[in-house]
This record gives structure tokens, sequence and C-alpha cells, in this order.
């Protein structure tokens, strides 16, 4: 089953991509949960992909470290966003 293996290896990155940037905020994984108003437990198994990431987290990650869910997604590596609609 190449499927099962292609989508291991990219939520894989996806899950690393959002501990990195964590990290690189200087972020705990309590802090975190804190602003995604749940538990730690739960933020963890966002990023070890014990749990499947929600929409509405990766739109407030994408918006809190500025950059975009294609970025949080491995889909591109521009962390820039894109610009908001008005």
């Amino acid at each position: 089953m190449p499927e099962l293996k292609y989508c291991k290896i990219f939520y894989m990155k996806v899950y690393r991509r959002i501990r990195d940037l964590r990290e690189d905020a200087d972020l705990s994984q309590e802090k975190l949960a804190e602003l995604l108003c749940c538990h730690q437990t739960t933020y963890s198994q966002y990023e070890r992909g014990v749990r499947a990431i929600p929409l509405d987290v990766f739109e407030f990650l994408a918006d809190y470290y500025n950059t975009s869910t294609d970025y949080l997604l491995e889909r591109t590596d521009v962390v820039t966003p894109y610009p908001k609609k008005k």
C-alpha cells in the first residue's frame, strides 16, 4: 500500500513543522495548548501524529505564527502568509 506510506511521510513532515515553529517561538506545549484552549496532552498528540489536527487549529496556528496553512501542510516553503482578504 504505497498510499499509506506516502500519508505517513507527509503527516510526519507536517507534525515536525508545527513542532519546529513552536520551538522556534520558545513556546512550551503547555503554553500553546492554553492558547488553543485544549489540554497539553491533546496538543502533544497533534505534534506526534496520534491525533488529527482540526482545521480550526491549523488556521489558528497559521495566524499565530504569521504564515499560511500551505506552509504548515508543507505545500510550500514560503513562510510569508498570503495577503488577507479585505
